[in-house]
């Protein structure tokens, strides 16, 4: 499983990717700890397995999770986390954004390599702004340690690797990172990733300096919609998801990627193709935990934004900006409430845009938001 904390350089040396970044993958060794669900439930062995497992843990009024929940159990162990630094080509920047990615894709989301990295938000970040970057596999995930999917890979042991990341790179303790220090830290998250950021700063508001949520509302109700759109099957099931042991689950289909992520009129159909070919599984784990504390108020107390597409299926139901409520403009405005001490807090929906609104034609602007709102909020790199 894990192994001695390694570094590589990409082609040998520091990766000039344009004419101002230069990146260089990680492996991190890591010894986290964190007290898991322990669950009723057999692993799925077959697609209808699965099938049942969505149907239940998707149903409207029921709470499957706490149905099957036994107890809780420490589960504890030495990871493997793969990861890539950014910086640019002449300096350490002092102020570093750690890239959480989402459920369906790993830490390539943020550096996507296609029409030579038009979609990259860390291209921009690094090159535009001057922002360092790191990006990483959640555990279970694409390069990093992988692990029994129901009671080990569970949210609560991956913010644990959020949380011991984090105070390394503050610390400068990653090797191949030795001298590196930064100034502030952010953390930026896509969907799963995002609920991770809010979680993390919500128990411990000190960790970050700033977070940006990306692909997320504090309105839960449609989380049925992206469970039942995704037609899940064993992720082994799919030859390019062979490796990955019974319990880990996939979308079968490309259109299942389509209805989760793309909005109608506002991707190039080869983006779709490719968003589906480099997909990843995720763990039974992690959809049993998905929720961590993000129903919890937040004591977080600097610049947070929540930026979304106001088609975005699982957390606005395909339409944020019908509340329901006249006093109320989006459904991403609900997170007012629950970073009340966010100074600023700005809500952001993107027109048009679907979930996975960075790998869309909506991409620049949704980048283009995030890096001005940090650099105008006392987070801009020097």
């Amino acid at each position: 499983m894990a192994r001695a904390s390694t570094f590589s350089l990409l082609f040998g040396g520091f990766a000039v990717l344009s004419a101002a970044r230069r990146c260089q993958n990680l492996t991190i060794e890591v010894d986290i700890s964190a007290r898991n669900g322990v669950f009723d439930i057999e692993t799925p062995v077959t697609d209808i397995d699965v099938a049942n497992f969505i149907f239940d843990l998707g149903m409207q009024g029921r709470n499957y999770t706490d149905e099957i929940l036994t107890g809780y159990a420490t589960v504890s162990g030495t990871y493997d986390i793969a990861a890539t630094y950014c910086e640019p080509s002449n300096r350490t920047s002092d102020v570093l954004q750690i890239l959480s990615h989402g459920v369906g894709f790993d830490r390539s989301y943020w550096d996507y390599p296609v029409n030579n990295w038009n979609y990259s938000y860390t291209k921009v970040a690094v090159d535009d702004y001057g922002y360092s970057t790191f990006t990483w596999d959640r555990l279970g995930i694409a390069e990093s340690s992988r692990g029994e999917p129901v009671h080990e890979i569970q949210s609560w042991l991956e913010l644990a690797a959020l949380e011991k990341l984090t105070n390394m790179l503050r610390a400068g303790e990653v090797e191949g990172l030795e001298g590196k220090h930064f100034r502030k830290i952010v953390h930026v998250g896509h969907s799963f990733g995002s609920m991770m950021a809010y979680t993390i700063t919500a128990s411990n508001r000190c960790i970050s300096d700033g977070i940006v949520l990306t692909g997320f509302s504090h309105e839960g109700a449609y989380m049925p919609y992206f469970l039942h759109a995704g037609t899940f099957v064993r992720a082994n099931s799919l030859a390019p998801l062979a490796d990955y042991d019974d319990g880990y689950i996939a979308p079968a289909v490309v259109s299942a990627a389509q209805a989760n992520f793309f909005a109608p009129g506002m991707y190039d159909p080869e983006m779709l193709n490719i968003a589906f070919e480099r997909g990843r599984p995720a763990a039974m784990g992690e959809f049993l935990t998905l929720i961590m504390r993000t129903g919890e108020p937040s004591s977080f107390n600097g610049p947070a934004l929540v930026i979304t597409g106001d088609r975005d299926l699982p957390f606005c139901g395909g339409d944020c900006s019908a509340t329901g409520d006249s006093g109320l403009d989006s459904l991403l405005d609900l997170s007012a409430e629950f970073l009340s001490r966010a100074s600023p807090f700005e809500a952001y929906v993107v027109p048009g845009a679907g979930h996975g609104m960075g790998l869309e034609y909506s991409h620049v602007e949704v980048t283009g938001k995030i890096l001005d709102f940090l650099t105008q909020n006392g987070l801009a790199a020097n």
